[in-house]
């Protein structure tokens, strides 16, 4: 639960800053994507050296380095267009779809054991998704679905899907060690195309913001590779804790949140709390 709390803070902070780089900046999903994996990649390269580099040289270690780097490229593509039609809060509200997928994943794999608890366990998946469903309809007035009803859907995938890639191939691959390669080319396949040059020259103050916040990202991704490998249903909360950490600052920032956001982020506090406590 610790470690969850920590990828939590460094996930929010993350989230506002992508939101803040792609409403405010104006970036697009290849400068936002080169930026997150170039910063991160530089950072990550202070903490190598304290973790595990295990590698074993076979096909599943390079496949888990390409499905990585896939998976990541997808992921911010898809998160600039969406972030264009709706808030960071309310993505976080439909990536908690996620989390029957991962704890039926979990019981599948066996990382966690059949009996009465699993069936409060769903209970309070459906009382989490319940919450998410209101604050989803919250926001549904203002949002245009049909623009992106397909980078959603693949948005979720790749987020369900890294998980995933972790916990089957953590056995020939570091973690770490794959995301950090995985970073890497995604940041010189992307180089050409957003010119870092010209780039820093012309937005020094943005590229400098977006590129310190991802500190954070790098303590987030480590813990939450951990955490994957430790169960996927902790890492599917692991956004609906975000969702209620971003909830939280919308109200102590007394942005406009309707009765719909406000219920749905108690049921959504309900439902965490309830799943983590059951043993």
């Amino acid at each position: 639960m610790v470690l969850m709390l920590i990828v939590v803070v460094c996930y929010t902070i993350c989230s506002l800053s992508d939101k803040y780089a792609v409403a405010r900046l104006k970036m697009n999903g290849n400068t936002l994507t080169f930026l997150m994996a170039a910063a991160t990649s530089l950072f990550m390269l202070a903490y190598l050296p304290f973790d595990s580099r295990h590698f074993d040289g076979s096909f599943t270690a390079f496949l888990a380095i390409i499905l990585m780097a896939c998976s990541k490229m997808l992921e911010f593509q898809l998160a600039a267009i969406i972030l264009k039609e709706m808030s960071a809060f309310e993505l976080k509200a439909w990536l908690g779809l996620t989390v029957f997928l991962s704890y039926g994943t979990d019981l599948i794999l066996g990382s966690a054991a059949l009996g009465m608890a699993t069936v409060w366990k769903f209970c309070f998946i459906a009382v989490t998704a319940a919450g998410l469903f209101l604050i989803a309809k919250a926001g549904g007035e203002k949002i245009d679905y049909k623009k992106i009803l397909l980078p959603l859907a693949g948005y979720l995938l790749c987020k369900f899907g890294y998980g995933l890639i972790v916990t089957f191939t953590g056995g020939s691959i570091s973690p770490t060690l794959s995301l950090f390669w995985a970073l890497v080319i995604l940041a010189v396949i992307l180089a050409p195309f957003v010119h870092p040059i010209k780039l820093c020259r012309e937005n020094t103050r943005g590229v400098l913001f977006v590129g310190l916040t991802k500190i954070p990202n790098v303590a987030g991704l480590i813990l939450e590779n951990i955490v994957a490998q430790q169960s996927m249903a902790n890492y599917s909360f692991i956004q609906p804790m975000i969702l209620v950490a971003l909830f939280f600052i919308g109200v102590i920032r007394k942005e406009e949140c309707t009765r719909l956001n406000i219920i749905g982020g108690i049921v959504c506090i309900l439902g965490i709390v309830g799943f983590q406590i059951i043993q």
